[in-house]
């Protein structure tokens, strides 16, 4: 049996992802499930691997995408809790191989799957797993955020810094964020930001001082990488938790990292995923699910930046590459 799928051949720009004819794997284990795609959502990874290539090498088509949602087509003979009609999301695949999302259909293991609420979406679904297990194991299992923390939120109207600003509110925290535009100012002060900082204006350093009135920041996240991580490292109060995404590139120059005895968090959330973490992957599918419960109650929101259809993945890409969306890219692939 054959699907459509965008292929991946070589690394490159956006127009190497090429909309192919490619064998469906399936039968999967018996614990596999074959998941009809209505959606899926794209993330800084899916760019990062289409210009320099996958974790997982391979020698077929590699298939990109780690979040998707759809319909349940059918089940191994040893699933137990999905059946076949149910709507789900989850985060699985896309580090290499013919296991992604851009994709007619997807395998993924029963563990992975959540049940989406009848209040949500297929596109709202297909762009939250990602980014909400980056923003929950940065700012709460990781960075262990309290209330009446100061925490600051850098690219907060980003695909993660959106969820990660409503999160931090959720836990009763002071929340500034940096942005670029006006538009991105009313976005996060909307989603519970008390503290916009205009980045293009106003020195973040600064503004965090006077917020924090010289108490320096609790938490804070970084999303943007190592000159920004090392500007944000004199702003921590004694005892801070610094998260990055992006890598640990080093203290500064005065060790005041060693010095304010700072706790360094890396997040990489692909890690059990590529390194096969069952437990960790548990925990993760446990996130969305409770993710999907904010949402159903209204208590989280996902933020669409723009919507393209499956034929049109090049397109969604070149505007993955601008960096310049708030909120999430989805691709349509079935209504």
């Amino acid at each position: 049996m054959k699907m459509k799928a965008a292929v991946l051949t070589t690394p490159g720009g956006p127009d190497t992802l090429q909309i192919s004819n490619v064998d469906l794997p399936w039968p999967g284990s018996g614990r596999d499930v074959l998941v009809r795609l209505r959606a899926a959502a794209l993330n800084p990874a899916d760019g990062y691997f289409r210009a320099f290539g996958p974790y997982v090498d391979n020698a077929g088509p590699c298939i990109l995408g780690h979040d998707g949602a759809g319909i349940v087509e059918q089940v191994g003979a040893e699933v137990t809790r999905i059946q076949p009609g149910q709507r789900v999301c989850y985060c699985n695949g896309g580090i290499g191989g013919g296991f992604g999302n851009y994709a007619e259909f997807a395998v993924v293991p029963e563990s992975q799957l959540a049940l989406i609420p009848d209040s949500v979406d297929d596109v709202t679904a297909a762009a939250l797993p990602l980014v909400l297990i980056t923003a929950w194991e940065s700012l709460y299992d990781r960075a262990q955020l309290e209330a009446e923390e100061f925490a600051l939120i850098h690219a907060g109207a980003g695909g993660t810094g959106h969820i990660a600003v409503q999160l931090a509110a959720l836990r009763g925290a002071r929340v500034a964020a940096t942005v670029s535009t006006e538009d991105k100012v009313d976005l996060v002060t909307k989603l519970g930001v008390e503290r916009a900082i205009r980045y293009r204006s106003e020195d973040f350093a600064e503004v965090s001082r006077e917020w924090t009135s010289g108490q320096g920041l609790d938490v804070a996240l970084d999303n943007l990488g190592p000159e920004i991580f090392r500007k944000t490292i004199p702003l921590m109060s004694p005892y801070g938790r610094l998260v990055t995404l992006m890598g640990t590139p080093g203290d500064d120059e005065n060790e005041t990292a060693y010095v304010n005895n700072l706790t360094i968090h890396n997040v990489m959330m692909l890690t059990p995923m590529l390194l096969s973490l069952q437990d960790h992957l548990d925990n993760q599918a446990e996130i969305v699910r409770q993710g999907l419960q904010l949402l159903e109650s209204g208590k989280l929101q996902v933020e669409i930046d723009s919507r393209f259809t499956f034929v049109d993945i090049a397109a969604a890409h070149r505007r993955l590459d601008e960096g310049k969306a708030s909120g999430k890219i989805v691709i349509s692939i079935a209504e």
